[in-house]
Order: C-alpha cells, then structure tokens, then sequence
C-alpha cells in the first residue's frame, strides 16, 4: 500500500489553457525539454526551425500552426511523473477545451505580455473558477515589447476575477529585457539571449539590498526592481499554498517560452505547490484517489491518431485504485465487463504499452466503438461520473455525399467523428436529412479534411437556417400539449445521435414563442440532463 500512496503522491496532471497565439504549445514544448523527453523543441510557426511541435501531430495542424485536437504528454523530472493536456486555443474547439478541464487537477493559464488578457482566455478561466481548480498564471513573451507588469496583473485580477500573487517579477522588458527575479527561490536569472545558456545560470540573490544586484544588472534596473518588488509586496497578498488548492489564489510567474526563459523557475515551484490527484464526484458518492478499487472515465476519443492503423482511443483519466492491463473492468453504461491487453501510455503521438497506471494518469483504450464521451469504467461498482457536458451548437449545415461510390465510407467516417465528440450529427424527423451542428466555423473544414484524408469520402456542406439546437423534455410524451408541439414544429425536429429529441429553433424569436406556447415542455441548453 505505501508504495501505492506514493505513486500517487509523485502525479500532477494538469492541462495548458490560453486564447491561441499565447504561445501555449510553446510552453508545451519547454516543458518536455527539462523532462529530457525531446532534446530539441519546435516552436510551432518560426520557418527557421524545421521541426514541428511534438504535441501537435495533426497534419491539419502542421499545415496552419494552430492544435486543434488536446494531446496528452506525460514525463518524468525531479521524481516527480507529470502528465500535460495541451489544449487547443481557437474558440472554435473550445468545447474539446472544456471537456479536457474535466480531467485535469490543475491549470496553467498562458497571457501574452502585449495583448494581456484575451476574450478565450476568460472563458477558459471561469469554467476552471467554477470547478475551483488551482491555476498558475504565466506571463509569457517577454523579451517583446508589451504592457508594464503591474498593468498585467491588474488586469488580470478585474477582467478574470482572480487574487493574484506574483513569484517572479521581471527585469525591464523587450528591448531592455534584463532577465528575471525570482520571488519565490529569492535569486537572480539574467537573460542572455542564448537559450542554451539561460536554463543554467541563476545567482543567488536573498538581500536585495546588496551592492551584488547593481553589478549584476546596472544601478538604474536595480533601483527599479528593489521599487517594484516593495511595491508588489505591499499590494499582493503573500503566498499561501491552502489559498492555492482551494482556487482562491493564483500564483503569477513570468517569463519568454520561446527562449526557454521563466520555464524551470515556472516548472520547479509548480511540482512542489500543485495538487496530487483529487477526489471526484460521481452520481452516487465522492471517490477518492486512494481507494484501492480502479474507476476512471473516458473524456476524449481520438480516431485515426496512427494513419497506419485507422484506430480509435478512448483516453482515460484514471481517478482511484489501480488500472491493471488484461484486468477485466465494468464499463457501467453498457453493463458489459471488457479487457484491454494494449493500454497506451503518451507522448504526443508515440505510444508506449503500460502494464499498471495509477490515479492522475491518462490511459489510451483501443475502442472498437464500445465508448462514448462520460463513460466510466470501473470493477464492478455501478457509479457514472458527470460533468461532460455537450454544447448546444452554433453553426448548422446539411451535409451531402460528394461521391455516392463512397457512402459507406462517409457513414463509417461520420459516425467516428461524431463519437470523438468534433461536432452533433442530427437527424430530421420529416425527411431524414443528416445536419451537422458545430460550436464553430473552423469545425466543418476539420471535418472535410478528415474524412477526404481519413477515410476516402468527399462531402458537400448546404447551408440551414437554426438559430440554436435545444434538448426537448416533455413532462408527459402522451399528452395533447406534447403532440400538438410535434404537429407545429414538425419540419424543425430531429433526433441526435443518441435518439433524443432535438428542436433546431430558427430564429430566437421562435423559441421564446415555443417556451410560452408550451409550458409544460423543457428545453435544454446542453444535453446532460
């Protein structure tokens, strides 16, 4: 058992959030670099690095330089076995964004130092204040010009309701960038423009007063800084890790990814302050990590990650006990007990086979179409973990087989794509037309893309006229209220793929008409209910 409690105890998962171009799979990168797991890190648009980013193995995303799909990486550093979930920026894949934040016991959130804080970002945040996940704040792309520190943090604290603290504070910035002060090791990492050189060199500093900072750094900077950090240090309440776990303070550090500069101060006070794995409420009870029964949900499913194989996984967030390969578990939803003999562990797209994971960790199941989104898995305990919401869309098209040679492939490649969670399929009641319905535009090119390069099939997209998708739930389906609601709404009904009933209002005026019309009749926003 000890050295179970210890497995557990040496996990952080957490995932990697910012509005796109924040340089969050840049960080990404960094990060893997101290783990010793790349030896040299891509960014994701700079020409004069050949290679790509290791967590963005898309082809679509190579081509555009923006992830569209959340990768999971795990490595090890200081003993510790840490497990990133880099998510997409674009807002138009935010719903793979939040369905990620279920799986993730803490966050960091990226801000880049000219633009501050970005309308994405303060989506992403309130979902995790919601939750009350603990998030580090990272300021990035500081060797640019960009706003005044205190500025940033200001901001910070109104447009994302955050208590911020900050444990490193910069040294001049962009041109007269000088390298960083670290709060929270009470030393001095100087910015050389050399990256190979910045992860090594940090002087010790502890008394700010000393003569050592003005022959470090100038007199003038120095002035600055012994300033500032007074300044800070009478606005910004002290550090407190408890503040931390409970969400109600968010550590700041700042810093250039790109650079490899601000990373390891970032990394090393991260694996000491942040969350081991935590408990998890399910419809029946709270499950904690340390239970020695396994249970664990699936968050994601990814079809075709090797174009070699055509394969689908299903990624599990392990929450308590043991995943043991070959071991037979309960998948609750379907009440069939299934065995995996080839669980995945990751590193962006390589996979490695594991033979036991613990709580906090990913697991890749092959899925032969066993799973959907928010199924648990556990041994034998019948408990459904909620909290995987779907959307209700935004952009609606009818799609159209361009090559009815290939319809079977189209059938095969909607429904995969549809399971993974990239957008609803809805089928009409009139006239059995397909829609697909997106929370945004960028989707429908994803999915064009996909299906053409994964599974052989072309499809045409007609434009349709919805305002929004609400979930119908009528308190009784025999009553005259109900089949009355039918008779009207007949032409702008459908049925979504788990045979729901779904109302494709198209305009916001008819809704509010339908909510009035029929009283009795519930309509729903997400399909959890």
């Amino acid at each position: 058992m000890k050295s179970f409690q210890k497995e557990i105890k040496r996990r952080r998962t957490f995932g990697i959030i910012s509005h796109p171009d924040a340089g969050k799979t840049t960080l990404t990168e960094k990060l893997l670099l101290f783990g010793g797991a790349i030896q040299e890190a891509g960014a994701v648009k700079s020409n004069k690095i050949k290679k790509g980013a290791t967590s963005d193995f898309m082809e679509i995303e190579r081509q555009r330089g923006i992830s569209v799909a959340t990768s999971v990486l795990a490595f090890e550093y200081k003993d510790i076995k840490i497990n990133i979930l880099d998510t997409p920026g674009h807002k138009d894949f935010a719903e793979d964004t939040f369905r990620t934040l279920t799986a993730v016991d803490s966050v960091i959130v990226v801000i880049d130092v000219a633009k501050g804080v970005e309308e994405q970002t303060e989506k992403l945040v309130e979902v995790c204040r919601m939750r009350n996940i603990p998030m580090i704040v990272f300021i990035n792309k500081l060797d640019r010009e960009g706003k005044d520190a205190f500025e940033l943090l200001d901001e910070i604290e109104q447009k994302l309701k955050l208590t911020v603290t900050p444990l490193s504070f910069p040294i001049g910035m962009g041109y007269d960038f000088k390298g960083i002060y670290n709060i929270w090791e009470q030393n001095v990492n100087l910015f050389t423009g050399d990256p190979r050189k910045d992860i090594e060199e940090t002087v010790e500093i502890s008394d700010l007063a000393s003569e050592e900072l003005d022959d470090l750094i100038g007199s003038t900077a120095a002035d600055t800084l012994r300033e500032e950090l007074e300044l800070a240090q009478g606005v910004y309440p002290e550090f407190e890790k408890d503040a931390y776990l409970a969400g109600n303070l968010q550590p700041v550090f700042f810093g250039s990814a790109l650079n490899n500069f601000g990373v390891r101060e970032l990394l090393d006070c991260f694996i000491n302050i942040a969350p081991t794995p935590r408990p998890k409420d399910s419809d029946e009870r709270v499950v904690e990590p340390d239970e020695d029964k396994f249970t664990g949900f699936v968050f994601k499913i990814h079809a075709n990650m090797d174009p070699k194989h055509r394969d689908r996984l299903a990624f599990v967030k392990i929450v308590s006990g043991k995943f043991e390969r070959n071991k037979s578990y309960l998948h609750v939803r379907n009440r069939k007990n299934l065995k995996f003999s080839s669980p995945n562990a990751f590193f962006a797209e390589k996979k490695e086979i594991v033979d036991v994971s613990y709580p906090g960790d990913i697991v890749g199941l092959h899925d032969t179409g066993n799973f959907k989104i928010g199924d648990t898995l556990t041994e034998g305990e019948t408990l459904m973990y909620h909290g995987i919401p779907s959307f209700s869309p935004e952009h609606f098209r009818y799609i159209n087989n361009a090559d009815p040679m290939k319809s079977k492939q189209l059938e095969k490649g909607i429904d995969q794509l549809m399971d993974e969670g990239v957008a609803q399929l809805f089928i009409l009641e009139l006239n059995g037309r397909k829609v697909i319905g997106t929370v945004g535009a960028l989707q429908f090119e994803v999915i064009q893309y996909r299906l053409e390069h994964e599974y052989g099939a072309k499809c045409t997209y007609e434009n349709l006229n919805v305002h929004k998708a609400t979930w119908v739930e009528a308190k009784d389906t025999k009553s005259e209220e109900f089949k009355d609601f039918k008779r009207v709404k007949a032409k702008f009904l459908a049925k979504d793929k788990q045979g729901q009933l779904v109302f494709l209002a198209d305009s916001q005026f008819s809704l509010q008409m339908a909510q009035q019309k029929y009283p009795d009749i519930k309509f729903h926003f997400t399909s959890e209910f």
